[in-house]
């Protein structure tokens, strides 16, 4: 490294908060002292060579989170009825990662059909991903809505429980997943989906399966 360029900026701050920012006289050791240690730090520790994290990898990530989303939602409103236009339209934005965009359609959708527990469900998908995992208040709200208008649909639990697992809140994920399942119809199309995840989250977190441990009681 070339470090000529760095000492003579460093020159150059110390003259510049002498003369321009009127650096009192008794400061000037211990503001040089600073410029000294600091040098030092990213001498013992700086690394410029180092490439870059590449921002590509985590944009391309997000349309895959987003198609996901969207198919393990329909996974739960199927039966031949076809969401919504404007839960149709929220779907690209949300499969291209553009969870804000999507987010303003399915407010537009559950304003003009309050009981449509699809888009209730979506909108809380839409707001958790916009806030980084972050299960807010309003993502809360959309659950909450989309359980009363269709207390029997299991998407707002399943959501729930997503939602926690996103925000470092397994437990809670491990809670719900197990009691939707264990309600689950024997012959429900989603109940062995959510079983193998449940089963994945079980086998990550490294604990036993509530049936096996209640076998060994």
């Amino acid at each position: 490294m070339n470090w000529l360029p760095i000492l003579i900026l460093a020159l150059l701050v110390f003259v510049l908060a002498i003369y321009a920012l009127k650096l009192r006289r008794s400061l000037w050791m211990l503001f040089g002292s600073t410029l000294l240690f600091g040098l030092a730090g990213y001498a013992t520790q700086g690394n410029p060579g180092q490439a870059s994290a590449p921002a590509g990898a985590a944009l391309a990530a997000a349309p895959e989170t987003g198609e996901l989303l969207v198919e393990a939602r329909r996974e739960f409103y199927g039966g031949g009825r076809a969401p919504s236009r404007f839960v149709v339209t929220a779907d690209a934005f949300t499969r291209r990662g553009q969870h804000d965009q999507a987010a303003n359609f399915l407010r537009n959708a559950v304003a003009e059909n309050p009981g449509d527990g699809e888009a209730w469900v979506a909108l809380g998908n839409a707001l958790v991903e916009h806030a980084d995992g972050r299960l807010t208040a309003a993502a809360l709200y959309a659950f909450s809505r989309a359980e009363q208008v269709a207390p029997n649909n299991p998407a707002p639990t399943y959501f729930l429980g997503l939602s926690y697992l996103r925000a470092g809140e397994p437990g809670k994920t491990l809670s719900l997943w197990r009691e939707l399942l264990e309600s689950a119809p024997a012959d429900a199309q989603w109940r062995l989906p959510l079983a193998a995840r449940l089963a994945r989250l079980e086998g990550l977190l490294g604990v036993s399966p509530r049936g096996a441990a209640e076998e060994q009681e």
